[in-house]
């Protein structure tokens, strides 16, 4: 009789979870996304899209830039309040706020002053949150609780003259974030549970790109656009397998996240187009090649997304929403509207989403032309984070205030 009640436990269970995936629809638990890739593979795309969307709640959160996460029905979101920084945990169904930590942070200042909050985006891994503020402190809380678990400062007082912008990344029960100044910088793994440092790797300073993984003969590694380059770290140890030399231009440092395909690495954000390079297993290393390079098409503060063989972004200079052969790099189309060079796109299954600057845009992935199948107003002014996608549920962050809408 216990066995079968627990058979019945077990069945219920998994149908109540089961359930609650449908119905909340992908995860969203760090900076682009599961993978990283700003895919979604649980929209819900309706057969006749609405006149306009429907807003179910607003709530104000705090300035910042960072795209908030989504795990399990909850939202972390990390913001400006005031003098301090501000993680929280919101209940994604209405909003409510469920927990939060401060810290005091310094003020922005100079140009970058008119973005006083965070840029890096919380990643949500084995019950834990991590954050990274704009003077590169590092913290983990417990997800469930908001009890901070660990701190580390590992360059007091020294950060990227724009302040620190890369979103850590936790991968085999570590947290692995870029942290220092120009010139002067490590890459750095935390073991996740305690903040115990486990490598480091010095050398060049922090760009705002984000680091991605990539698996090279069963080898799991960490690609990072650094400074002036290009390089692939193993996760395991923090040693350096490969390095493509990636010049400045126009004083650009790289916002843009590295886009793995396979062993195919495609890069852009630092004013010199788009380009892709080729890793292989060569003697006891591994030997870098460039595929194409594409030196009138690139983003400067936006990932464009891999979709069939075919890049999707908004290009630096131009603001135009483009679309790029990955095969071989060639431009297949341009559209002619000029946005900001802000904004993100988003690969949702049958369509794409782009979010340039405060309208939602519903894109063919077509190679032939830009074809636009809705526009929806979401904000007032420019949106710097990642729409998240869920289910039928668009939540957008501007400035200051988090959104949940619906498509019905």
């Amino acid at each position: 009789m216990e066995t079968a009640n627990r058979s019945l436990f077990m069945l219920v269970g998994g149908a109540i979870v089961l359930t609650a995936a449908c119905a909340w629809g992908q995860d969203w638990p760090q900076w682009r996304g599961p993978d990283r890739d700003a895919k979604v593979s649980a929209f819900t795309v309706p057969q006749t899209w609405p006149k306009e969307l429907t807003r179910r709640w607003t709530v104000a959160v705090g300035l910042g830039d960072a795209t908030p996460a989504l795990v399990g029905g909850r939202l972390y979101v990390f913001a400006r309040q005031g003098d301090d920084e501000v993680a929280m945990c919101l209940n994604a169904e209405d909003g409510k706020e469920l927990w939060r930590d401060k810290h005091p942070a310094p003020h922005v200042t100079g140009g970058p002053a008119q973005h006083s909050g965070p840029r890096s985006s919380p990643t949500v891994a084995e019950g834990k949150v991590v954050t990274l503020g704009v003077a590169g402190v590092l913290s983990c809380l417990d997800a469930a609780s908001g009890k901070v678990l660990w701190t580390r400062e590992e360059f007091p007082g020294a950060w990227p003259r724009f302040y620190a912008a890369m979103s850590p990344v936790v991968v085999e029960g570590l947290c692995i974030a870029h942290l220092g100044k120009e010139g002067a910088g490590a890459i750095i793994a935390y073991d996740l549970a305690t903040g115990d440092p486990k490598w480091k790797w010095s050398g060049a300073g922090p760009t705002y790109s984000s680091p991605v993984l990539m698996t090279l003969d069963d080898v799991q590694t960490l690609v990072v656009h650094v400074e002036t380059d290009l390089i692939g770290i193993g996760v395991s140890d923090g040693k350096l397998l490969w390095k493509a030399t990636t010049p400045l231009r126009q004083r650009f440092y790289s916002s843009v996240t590295p886009i793995v395909d396979g062993q195919t690495v495609i890069y852009t954000g630092q004013g010199t187009g788009t380009k892709a390079v080729r890793i292989e297993k060569k003697d006891s290393g591994y030997s870098v090649s460039e595929l194409w390079s594409n030196g009138e098409i690139g983003g400067g503060y936006n990932t464009p997304v891999l979709k069939n063989g075919l890049l999707f972004g908004i290009s630096d200079p131009g603001n135009n929403i483009y679309c790029l052969s990955a095969r071989d790099g060639q431009t297949l189309w341009t559209d002619t509207v000029r946005y900001g060079r802000f904004g993100t796109v988003l690969d949702v299954g049958p369509v794409l989403l782009a979010l340039p600057v405060s309208e939602l845009l519903v894109i063919e992935p077509s190679d032939k032309a830009y074809t636009e199948l809705a526009r929806y107003k979401v904000a007032q002014e420019q949106v710097y984070a990642y729409p998240i996608v869920a289910g039928n549920r668009i939540y957008i962050k501007d400035k200051e205030t988090l959104t949940l809408w619906t498509v019905e």
